[in-house]
């Protein structure tokens, strides 16, 4: 299985993306899980553009396509959805290949509740399928763990294969689904 992990946060030190890179070393050996730095590197979003025409865009396209699933954790900024993780998804509106994909949201700062209900609204107004069981929330804005203190903190690691284990039982559910229909036929 290929998740696609993307973060809303450009920042070098950030937690979010730190939570995508915990969440790929802690994945199983059936789960690939691939943190894209496409969000830093797309272009505003501008209609008046052709997607074909932007290097970014056409990696951002090609990875969501590949992906089985995605996995996405952003920060908030002023009650909102960060500008990159907002960008990001922009341009993912009416790419098609996005539309029923499942996609995780973890959280890492539970006083980021306003931005992950937006960010979840957002998503669900493009046809995403938001897999609640894979979704968390995991406490470590102030707790002073990198990428490495979360692997080896029993607590987040745990957290973090649980949505993994989650999001594989999700995306293999539904590829069973339409096997299991003909059979009933």
């Amino acid at each position: 299985m290929h998740i696609l992990a993307l973060s809303g946060s450009l920042r070098a030190a950030s937690i979010n993306s730190a939570l995508l890179r915990a969440a790929a070393r802690l994945a199983g050996p059936d789960v690939q899980v691939h943190v894209s730095d496409c969000p830093g590197r797309l272009p505003l979003f501008n209609p008046d553009l052709d997607p074909a025409q932007q290097p970014a865009v056409c990696a951002l396209y090609a990875e969501v396509q590949a992906a089985d699933a995605l996995l996405i954790a952003s920060p908030e900024y002023a009650h909102g959805i960060s500008s990159a993780m907002k960008n990001a998804l922009d341009w993912l509106v009416s790419f098609e290949p996005f539309v029923a994909k499942p996609v995780a949201v973890l959280n890492a700062s539970p006083r980021a509740q306003l931005a992950d209900a937006a960010l979840r609204e957002v998503l669900k107004t493009m046809s995403a399928e938001i897999v609640e069981a894979a979704s968390i929330s995991i406490p470590l804005l102030g707790a002073q763990l990198g990428e490495d203190g979360m692997v080896a903190d029993d607590r987040v690691s745990q957290a973090i294969q649980q949505a993994l284990a989650a999001r594989r039982q999700a995306v293999q559910s539904r590829h069973l689904a339409p096997d299991a229909a003909l059979l009933l036929h």
